[in-house]
């Protein structure tokens, strides 16, 4: 039996206005879906224990099926197992997003509280973009030389990731008390969103340099962000010999810490520009030798994030045409074999963030045959009845004998 994932980042949606009340989901023409919801096992799952934030870190822990509440330590230190950057005991790890702020008032830097003067109007600058405009990696890559070079130390570096996604160590740090998701915050002042706690004066003063650092680069990354820190993590190896297939470090670090291979594809993006045909056929060369493999498609999220639902319409589709097509034609030489699809956590592009709404799920097992037509939305899922409250569950579910 091979067993095949693949999950759509924040695919799941909401209502969107200008859809006329339905969601992206709905409106997205995705008919090799809406064939396996006909003959599979089509419902509604509850990915994001209660009490956690939604976010891929959480979400693909689940979905595998390592329960968060036991695994999780942060989403950065996930991201370096995938990098490939080894912490200590006492190292703390941070991503660090490229991002783009705004300026909207005059006032003063505090540098020294990583805050503004009492006097300046608060929100003088604004998270304009959590992505620095989706900046090239060759493009970041210089940057982060650049950060290195003016602000690295013997007890801080930075790593280049993809994009805008990179990662920064404090050796022998402390973590703060709070930090925030840049892409929560997308069109806030983001004076009231810096790390908070006892010993984050250096952190915010990184930040502040950096928007020093940073200027005059012909991108669009003004600006650093710190968030998702966190110290060194493991994971129980994966019960099934297999691969994994992603353009970001935190779905390929998940991989790499269960014991997964990495399974390196050229020109994927995260966006909807990835290498989609590349997945397909990486994904079906390496189920002639393992029996899993989980493929990964970014882009619907960041058109989430982005608040932009022909983007996210589009990314949903390209699933369908250019991942599910092939993939389903791919695995008929492979019988038998069980496919689950679904998503890591929805996000909304009225939200233009994730929230903890149970996703859509679909499973299949080559010969299934189906009574019933029915569509891959959240609607169609929730008329099924079907609902599972653990997303650690549906891993059960895929392997069951």
């Amino acid at each position: 039996m091979k067993y095949v994932i693949v999950l759509g980042d924040g695919m799941t949606g909401r209502p969107v206005k200008a859809l006329r009340g339905k969601t992206t989901l709905e409106v997205a023409r995705h008919p090799h879906l809406d064939r396996l919801a006909s003959l599979g096992h089509l419902g509604l799952v509850d990915i994001i224990p209660k009490g956690m934030l939604p976010g891929s870190d959480i979400g693909h822990l689940s979905v595998l099926g390592y329960a968060p509440q036991r695994y999780y330590s942060g989403r950065a230190p996930i991201e370096a197992a995938s990098m490939g950057v080894s912490l200590g005991p006492r190292d703390v790890a941070f991503r660090c997003n490229f991002v783009t702020l705004a300026y909207e008032k005059k006032g003063r830097w505090a540098p020294s509280a990583g805050r503004w003067d009492p006097g300046a109007p608060e929100g003088r600058w604004v998270m304009k973009d959590y992505s620095a405009g989706h900046i090239q990696t060759r493009e970041a890559k210089r940057l982060i030389d650049r950060l290195n070079k003016k602000l690295g130390s013997r007890s801080i570096r930075f790593y280049p990731g993809v994009s805008y996604r990179h990662l920064m160590v404090w050796k022998n740090g402390h973590l703060p008390q709070s930090t925030t998701p840049p892409h929560d915050i997308t069109g806030q002042p983001i004076a009231r969103h810096f790390p908070k706690g006892p010993h984050v004066d250096l952190l915010n003063k990184l930040m502040i340099k950096a928007n020093e650092t940073l200027k005059g680069n012909p991108t669009q990354a003004n600006a650093i962000w710190l968030w998702g820190e966190g110290k060194a993590m493991t994971l129980d190896r994966f019960p099934v010999k297999g691969g994994i297939i992603s353009a970001v470090d935190i779905v390929r670090g998940i991989g790499v810490l269960a014991g997964l291979e990495v399974i390196k594809v050229p020109r994927m993006t995260g966006f909807l520009d990835t290498n989609y045909k590349g997945k397909v056929d990486f994904a079906l060369r390496s189920l002639k030798k393992n029996d899993f493999v989980f493929i990964h498609i970014e882009a619907p999220d960041e058109a989430g994030h982005m608040g932009d639902h022909k983007k996210k319409i589009k990314a949903i589709e390209d699933i369908d045409k250019k991942i599910m097509a092939p993939l389903l034609k791919g695995l008929e030489s492979l019988k038998p074999y069980r496919l689950l699809v679904t998503s890591d956590h929805a996000t909304p592009v009225c939200l233009k963030t994730h929230s903890s709404d149970p996703v859509v799920y679909v499973l299949y097992q080559s010969g299934d045959e189906g009574h019933k037509v029915r569509c891959f939305h959240e609607r169609e899922a929730a008329k099924t009845g079907y609902f599972v409250s653990q997303g650690t569950q549906l891993i059960s579910q895929l392997f069951a004998s």
